[in-house]
């Protein structure tokens, strides 16, 4: 039984006269299936094998560079097959979002994971550095549609009460795919060549390729009318999010954030912005609506998905790093501590919807992302030297926290929309989420490298390292430093992602203050869904 109320005024949040809010005969038409309908196993076994090429090829290749750089050099640009590949992913995600809408979800499946494949071979077969990046933005081209689409499907395929299950399901594929990576990666790298990283995905593909066509069915066909594509809103979305990414990917990397290069990508990016709010104002059937964010509902969810992005950057980037350069354990004991968070996430993500049901969306995910937040500022008042369990058992309810904030969150805002609208919606949800770990990325990165510079300068001890561009080599041969320089730099470190911890803690209290003062205590969930 949903307990989620359906309308406007103070209850649903929502005007009654918005734009795909009318309760009507061709709502009800585009919406999911009915309770007794369940997908074929094969179709959801395609569903996760998209969701797992897309989750092991953000990790598989790190392991892979040093025999990737052996082989075709470019140690100065590597990063970009990580850069490259996420840029693609996130600027396309609003564009494929609304071709789902437009075309229906298969079509661009098949088109994703087509694309996926061929990158995946033209990955392989690169000669240099710089066709590898290239063909890797292609691999990005493709995950972008695989993304967003199958998190839309998933919603397209189960009635509301089982969707919790299924995105449980695809959460746990993401996650243990996204951890097996480097280990896979090395592995495959090390036996049998870099290339067949790259290669491992084309049966993968191509068996979600049969699945795909053999056994998904949509429950809906897209709509009968078909406006123009907005090709040019495409295009202004892609320019815009990729300078803004591209800015803050490099910045305070490649240049100084007050650099010629930071502030020309950031000021070009800002009048894309505008000249792409002009152009979708004028569309006749925009790439990302202006809906998205008049809906009180599904901008407080855009928001507070942001503030997810940019605090998992914490626990994601930070936490490997301090567990091996702080905690002193190795690559295998880091990746469990931090896996740990990947084990009880989508724990209480399947159990969650027995709160929301009494509770609500918002209050099930306030109450998730309140409890992350003090989990999170408990780690800053973790002792120096910590020991290591300390820190497992803050990822360990940190993920069971975020499992009550996202799900809910996803799997209400979906509801809250018809058939026609649900793929622009997930998208939006999914652009700011990883648009959020972009920006996380870089002020997470400024604030840590600028406690680690401050607390270097106060000491001059041998062979301490006064330059961050040294800090990651004394990280990586201790050996060279004395046992005082050694203990300066780890405190150094622990100070620095303690910084970051806090400034996550104060990510997530933002998003605790949007949902409860911007979204409604019940999500306008349309009467198909209940």
């Amino acid at each position: 039984m949903a307990t989620e109320k359906c309308g406007g005024g103070a209850s649903g949040g929502e005007p009654a006269g918005a734009p795909g809010r009318k309760l009507s005969a061709e709502t009800a038409e585009a919406g999911t299936p009915p309770a007794a309908a369940r997908p074929p196993a094969k179709a959801v076994a395609s569903l996760m094998l998209c969701m797992a090429l897309v989750a092991l090829d953000t990790t598989i290749v790190s392991t892979a560079v040093p025999q990737i750089v052996g082989d075709i050099g470019g140690f100065s640009v590597f990063s970009w097959l990580f850069s490259g590949y996420l840029l693609a992913v996130t600027v396309t995600l609003p564009v494929y979002g609304k071709l789902s809408d437009t075309f229906g979800r298969k079509p661009v499946l098949l088109f994703g994971t087509a694309l996926f494949l061929a990158g995946s071979l033209l990955c392989a077969s690169a000669w240099n550095m710089g066709a590898l990046i290239a063909f890797r933005i292609v691999q990005g081209l493709g995950g972008g549609a695989l993304q967003g689409t199958v998190q839309t499907l998933a919603a397209d395929l189960y009635p509301l009460r089982d969707r919790p299950r299924i995105q449980a399901r695809m959460t746990t594929v993401w996650a243990s795919c996204a951890l097996a990576g480097p280990a896979l990666g090395g592995v495959i790298a090390g036996y049998a060549g870099w290339r067949w990283t790259f290669l491992i995905n084309v049966p993968l593909a191509g068996l979600a390729l049969v699945l795909t066509v053999r056994h998904l069915v949509e429950p809906r066909r897209s709509p009968a009318r078909r406006g123009p594509v907005d090709w040019a809103g495409a295009l202004g979305i892609f320019a815009c999010g990729g300078l803004l990414l591209f800015a803050l990917v490099q910045g305070g990397v490649a240049w100084p954030w007050r650099s010629a290069p930071s502030l020309g990508l950031l000021g070009a990016s800002a009048v894309l912005a505008v000249l792409v709010v002009r152009v979708e104002r004028r569309a006749a059937d925009p790439i990302l609506p202006g809906w998205v964010w008049r809906r009180r509902t599904i901008a407080a969810v855009n928001l507070a998905m942001g503030a997810l992005g940019l605090l998992m950057v914490a626990p994601m980037v930070f936490m490997p790093t301090y567990a091996q350069s702080v905690l002193g354990l190795g690559p295998v004991g880091a990746g469990l501590v931090t896996g740990l968070m990947t084990l009880s996430w989508p724990l209480t993500a399947a159990v969650c919807q027995h709160v929301y049901r009494r509770v609500g969306f918002r209050d099930t995910a306030a109450l998730g992302m309140g409890l992350a937040a003090a989990v999170l500022f408990s780690f800053t008042l973790l002792p120096y030297p910590a020991p290591a369990w300390r820190p497992a058992v803050i990822m360990l309810l940190l993920g069971a926290a975020l499992g009550l904030f996202q799900l809910p969150l996803v799997v209400g805002v979906q509801s809250t929309v018809g058939w026609a609208e649900r793929g622009t919606t997930t998208a939006s949800v999914l652009f700011c989420r990883t648009v959020g770990q972009a920006v996380g990325a870089a002020l997470m990165g400024a604030v840590a490298n600028a406690t680690v510079a401050a607390r270097l300068g106060r000491e001059r001890l041998p062979g301490l390292p006064h330059r961050l561009d040294d800090v990651s080599r004394a990280l990586a041969e201790p050996g060279g430093l004395s046992r005082a320089a050694s203990e300066h730099l780890r405190a150094a470190v622990a100070a620095a992602v303690h910084h970051v911890f806090l400034g996550a803690a104060f990510a997530g209290v933002a998003a605790l203050l949007v949902l409860l003062l911007l979204a409604p205590r019940r999500f306008p969930v349309l009467p198909e869904h209940r």
